[in-house]
């Protein structure tokens, strides 16, 4: 049997314990990583090309809708398991048109995360329990003839600074994290603003939690 590595991202430490001990109690499975904020679960899984990637849907720096988005290209054989609390129709459908193989429940036992697993890793998508194929077939359908979401027309780098604006980064803060200029960082805030058509950084954070891009 092949085994399959796995890369772990989630915010909090006992939590990727937990999980890495319980997973790797099962037969073929390796976590080689972890990774305790979006950014670092991007670095990680683009130079490490697991197989499968484990991330949680609210992670700070960069959510893990974004991370799923940018590890399709960086690393396009790993398949990205998004753990989320919330079963609406719309998260899922965010996750699959980001590149997500799988979506799994927090609230699930961890035999359906191991099943998941296995089947990303053997090339099949995977919905936890109750999420419904059906159901969201039918919100395909609803969806189509959709005009463009704006938030489609930013950039990678303008998801980045927005996400961090909202957790409340100066430009400063952000210019450090993101190892670019402060006049950059002011570029591309200006920028996204303007895309979203949005005024203030309360109408920002106002707009992120109405999208699931952070916590409430």
């Amino acid at each position: 049997m092949k085994t399959v590595t796995i890369v772990l991202a989630d915010d909090h430490h006992i939590v990727r314990q937990g999980f890495r001990s319980l997973l790797e109690n099962q037969e073929g499975f390796s976590v080689i990583a972890e990774a305790g904020d979006g950014l670092e679960a991007v670095k990680t899984t683009g130079s490490l090309k697991p197989d499968v990637l484990v991330v949680d849907l609210m992670m700070p720096c960069l959510n893990g809708l974004e991370v799923t988005r940018q590890v399709g290209k960086l690393s396009p054989n790993t398949r990205a398991i998004i753990l989320s609390m919330y079963m609406d129709e719309p998260y899922v459908i965010e996750a699959l048109q980001n590149g997500a193989w799988g979506y799994v429940l927090k609230e699930s036992n961890i035999s359906d995360l191991v099943k998941a697993i296995r089947e990303v890793a053997a090339g099949r998508h995977y919905l936890g329990s109750p999420l419904s194929e059906l159901a969201i077939s039918a919100y395909k359908e609803k969806t189509k003839g959709v005009s463009l979401d704006p938030y489609n027309t930013l950039t990678t780098r303008e998801r980045e600074v927005l996400q961090l604006v909202v957790e409340g980064y100066t430009n400063a803060d952000i210019a450090g994290k993101l190892f670019i200029s402060q006049r950059t960082v002011e570029s591309h805030r200006a920028s996204m603003m303007q895309k979203l058509s949005l005024a203030s950084r309360s109408d920002l954070v106002a707009y992120a939690v109405k999208r699931g891009l952070c916590r409430r």
